[in-house]
C-alpha cells in the first residue's frame, strides 16, 4: 500500500516510468548476448536458470523437437562447454527453473507420467494431437553435488497437457503457463503448502484476452516479468514488467525498443534478481566497409549469430529503480 503523503508523487512518477526506464535502457543497458559461442550456441538457447553463487547455469538447447537441459560452470571467469545436466536428455525436457535457494529445480519435461509409459503427447482443446510435444511439470531434489530422480508435480499442476515455463519463488510456490478455457495460454500460480502443490489460481496482468506466457518472479514475488500479445493476436510479443499492488499486479509496463527486437520470451531472472536473461533472435549488425579485424570478428560470430534465439542479458534497474522512487 502506497503510503499517502505520496500519491501525488507517485502518480506522476508512474505516469513516466515506462517513458524514463526505457530511456535511461536505452543510454545505459542495451541487452549483452550471454556466453557467445558457449552457452548462446549453434541452436536456439533459452531458460537461463542459475545457482545462487551464479557460478553454474542450467538451460535449455533446442533445434525441435531435438531438445535437453544443458547445464555449464563458471570457472575462473569462463563458462565451461556444456553437457546434458545428469537429470535430463532421455525425453524432452526445458525451461528449467532453480529455486532460489538452489535445493531443487522445477522443469517441463515430455516424460511419460508413470515409468515405461511413452511420451506425452499435446492435446488440443479441439482434440488435436501433437505427438511427443506435451508437457507437464517436475521438480528434482539437490544431492548432495549432485541431483535426485525427477518427481512430477501433482494433478492439480498438471492438468493440461501442455503446462510449461514454470518460476519458482522463496516459499516454493510455482508460477507457470497453460491454456485457459479459449485454448490460449495464461498464466498461473500454485501455492506449496505443507510439502504439496495447491490447485492453481489465475494470474491476473493487463487485458484478460492477451496471452500471456513465460514468468520471471522476484523471490519475494514483488515483481514479474513475462512476454504477451496486449497489442493483438497478429502483433509480436513483447516482455513486460509488472509490480505487486496489494493482493494483485499493476498495470503491465513495456520494457521498451531496446529490448523488444524480435519477439523475445524466455524471462528469467539472475541470481542478483535484478539482471533479466531472455531470448531473441536478434542480432548484431554488420557495417560495410570494415577493418580486417571487424571482418574477423563477424566471421568468428556466425557461431552463434546466425538466426537462431541466443540467451541475453539486460539489467532491470531502471524500472526497479523508478517503482521504488514512486513509492511502490
Amino acid at each position: 500500500m502506497k503510503r499517502v503523503i505520496g500519491v501525488l508523487c507517485a502518480i506522476c512518477c508512474l505516469t513516466g516510468l515506462a517513458t524514463n526506464a526505457a530511456a535511461q535502457t536505452a543510454a545505459s543497458d542495451t541487452p549483452q548476448v550471454f556466453a557467445p559461442a558457449v552457452v548462446s550456441g549453434p541452436a536456439n538457447e533459452d531458460s537461463a536458470a542459475f545457482t545462487p553463487d551464479g557460478n553454474t547455469v542450467f538451460f535449455d538447447r533446442i533445434h525441435w523437437p531435438n531438445a535437453a537441459i544443458m547445464v555449464s560452470h563458471r570457472v575462473n571467469g569462463s563458462w565451461s562447454a556444456p553437457a546434458v545436466a545428469p537429470f535430463s536428455g532421455q525425453w524432452l525436457d526445458h525451461d528449467p527453473a532453480m529455486s532460489p535457494d538452489g535445493t531443487f529445480i522445477v522443469f517441463s519435461s515430455n516424460r511419460p507420467d508413470a515409468e515405461g509409459g511413452k511420451a506425452l503427447d499435446a492435446v488440443m482443446a479441439d482434440g488435436k494431437v501433437q505427438p511427443g510435444s506435451g508437457g507437464h511439470l517436475w521438480r528434482v531434489e539437490r544431492k548432495g553435488n549432485g541431483w535426485g530422480t525427477p518427481a512430477r508435480l501433482p494433478d492439480a499442476v498438471n492438468s493440461s497437457s501442455r503446462t510449461y515455463a514454470p518460476s519458482v519463488v522463496a516459499d516454493g510456490s510455482v508460477y507457470f503457463q497453460r491454456p485457459a478455457e479459449d485454448d490460449d495460454f495464461r498464466l498461473f500460480r500454485s501455492q506449496y503448502r505443507n510439502g504439496t502443490y495447491l490447485p492453481p489460481v489465475p494470474v491476473m496482468l493487463g487485458d484478460a484476452s492477451a496471452h500471456k506466457l513465460d514468468p520471471a518472479v522476484a523471490p519475494d514475488e514483488s515483481f514479474i516479468v513475462f512476454d504477451a500479445n496486449f497489442g493483438g493476436k497478429d502483433d509480436p510479443d513483447r516482455l513486460y514488467i509488472a509490480f505487486r499492488d496489494g493482493d494483485g499486479w499493476s498495470k503491465p509496463i513495456d520494457l521498451g525498443k531496446e529490448i523488444n527486437v524480435k519477439s523475445p520470451w524466455g524471462s528469467h531472472l539472475g541470481p542478483d534478481h535484478r539482471t533479466l536473461y531472455f531470448s531473441s533472435t536478434r542480432s548484431i549488425p554488420v557495417h560495410y566497409p570494415r577493418t580486417p579485424q571487424q571482418a574477423q570478428d563477424d566471421i568468428a560470430r556466425m557461431q552463434w549469430d546466425n538466426g537462431n534465439d541466443n540467451i541475453w542479458s539486460v539489467s532491470l534497474a531502471p524500472w526497479l529503480d523508478a517503482h521504488r522512487a514512486s513509492g511502490g
